[in-house]
């Protein structure tokens, strides 16, 4: 009974913490769409692949070290918002996590991350049963430049 009444107390100061973080963020400064294909058991995954919607462009984006905390899923999907991007190469970088992870009911997963410029990253699994969780280094992620 312990164990469960201090986990939902946990997972209440997390939802506290990221409501406050986003209230003081107000609008987000850009839209980051991660998508990726299957997991193989025990190896997570590097994601690859990602959309920036900044400032009414679209950019590619690579990213490593973003992992999945699941086997045997296909098709994984995450979304989420940027913010404190005030020039386009601030988004480039190693992202550590801010706070903690938290797999969320109905099964999404929710990681916040920021960078060495103070760039902010809330992303949410789409994919259900899914668990985002950096790696140890963090994750980085940079624009793809043509």
């Amino acid at each position: 009974m312990r164990r469960i009444i201090m986990g939902l107390v946990t997972v209440g100061a997390l939802g506290v913490a990221l409501s406050v973080a986003r209230a003081a963020h107000k609008t987000p400064d850009a839209k980051l769409a991660l998508h990726e294909g299957s997991v193989a058991a025990g190896v997570g995954i590097s994601w690859g692949k990602g959309r920036l919607s900044y400032r009414g462009k679209e950019y590619r984006v690579s990213v490593n070290g973003l992992s999945v905390g699941d086997l045997g899923v296909s098709k994984i999907e995450a979304a989420g918002e940027v913010y404190n991007l005030g020039k386009l190469d601030d988004f480039d970088g190693n992202y550590t996590a801010v706070g903690a992870g938290l797999t969320i009911g109905g099964g999404g997963g929710v990681v916040a991350m920021r960078n060495q410029n103070g760039v902010q990253v809330e992303l949410v699994a789409t994919t259900q049963g899914i668990k985002l969780a950096l790696g140890d280094a963090g994750v980085s992620m940079k624009i793809e430049r043509d």
